[in-house]
């Protein structure tokens, strides 16, 4: 959202509803638009009754935008998402004993002034990449399970919203709970804190938003799950530069970025703009991780590099950062994600690399 767009919604969240809430409380600020002036946007109420009850709280919202400096034009339209309410009782029943409420990911992201932490979380970290089909998500898996064992308090939340891998890789898919239809309650895998969007849609449906509501779900799984005390917050990005990296970098206080790459060159052309990237949000990149980086076959013990060798310690090396760590490409790697249970999870040779580099974080400090 721009810096024009967030001072519109600033000013609306003072126009009252006959409730006492506020049009951004109760989310109902569809199609925003600012250009060269001009304001334009929808109140999309849940029903027809209720949006014909709207036309002085539409007034309001006119008159306020129009007084405030710069604006030259405001066009609202009220319109209702649903058809009006059928006569009946107006209380609507409440849930079965133990049913928790309703709850709703997706949305347009609320005023926020700067960047924010999360409350009792000492370390956030983005990892990324700049292309997909690097093993982003693998790493961050097991990445997340090795800073578990190594006795560290551990969140792993799953911000690629149109591709979440991680209720499968962790071996966990139920629908997290909500006392109160506000906060989210995590699930919990390995001895790692989680969520994910992958919790909240049926397996194998399609999360078809655009960038708004990927900013306000990703506003919601941050600010809205009851995270507790972690000594680091994982971030399993989405690759490439979008809506989520951009909004994570703009809006949250993150500790730094890992970016994950390949040794070909094709992937590193790619994690180079992912390294530009943070470095114009002005987010520091921890390190770099070489992904895939040898292949040893399980039958003669022939080691092979198939995606190239050395590419990812020598762009660290002309970045200044760390080179962490270089983890091999294994089949059995590959079957543990899809089973479950991730490698670190286990006591096979292939933890070790992974184990190795959650060391390394926890000895510099940032896990």
């Amino acid at each position: 959202m721009s810096a024009d767009q967030d001072r519109i919604m600033t000013a609306l969240a003072g126009v009252k509803l006959p409730d006492g809430t506020s049009l951004v409380e109760r989310d109902l600020i569809r199609a925003l638009s600012v250009r060269e002036g001009a304001v334009s946007f929808v109140i999309e109420a849940p029903d027809a009754a209720t949006a014909q009850a709207l036309g002085g709280v539409e007034a309001a919202a006119r008159a306020r935008l129009e007084s405030l400096p710069g604006v030259t034009k405001v066009s609202i339209v009220t319109t209702a998402h649903g058809p009006a309410a059928k006569p009946g009782p107006a209380a609507k029943p409440a849930a079965p004993a133990g049913e928790p409420p309703s709850l709703k990911i997706g949305r347009h992201p609320t005023p926020q002034q700067g960047k924010q932490g999360v409350p009792g979380v000492k370390h956030i970290i983005a990892i990324a990449s700049g292309k997909g089909g690097v093993g982003k998500s693998t790493v961050s898996a097991n990445l997340a399970v090795a800073l578990a064992r190594q006795g560290r308090k551990v969140g792993l939340l799953d911000a690629d919203i149109y591709g979440p891998s991680q209720p499968r890789m962790m071996g966990i898919n139920k629908r997290p709970a909500s006392p109160d239809g506000q906060t989210i309650e995590p699930l919990h895998a390995h001895g790692v804190t989680l969520m994910s969007i992958g919790f909240m849609i049926p397996d194998g449906e399609a999360v078809v938003w655009r960038g708004p509501m990927l900013m306000g779900a990703m506003q919601q799984m941050l600010g809205q799950v009851a995270w507790g005390e972690l000594d680091v917050l994982l971030i399993d990005m989405p690759p490439g530069t979008g809506d989520v990296q951009l909004t994570l970098g703009q809006k949250t206080e993150l500790t730094g970025a890992l970016v994950v790459s390949t040794p070909q060159d094709v992937a590193l052309i790619d994690a180079r703009r992912g390294i530009s990237m943070f470095e114009k949000l002005k987010v520091p990149v921890l390190g770099l991780i070489e992904n895939m980086s040898t292949y040893v076959c399980p039958n003669c013990g022939h080691e092979e590099h198939i995606f190239g060798h050395g590419g990812v310690a020598a762009e660290a090396a002309k970045l200044d950062v760390p080179l962490l760590a270089e983890l091999p490409l294994a089949l059995e790697a590959r079957l543990a994600g899809d089973s479950g249970v991730p490698v670190a999870a286990t006591d096979s040779p292939l933890a070790e690399p992974y184990m190795k580099l959650a060391e390394r974080l926890v000895q510099v400090g940032l896990a």
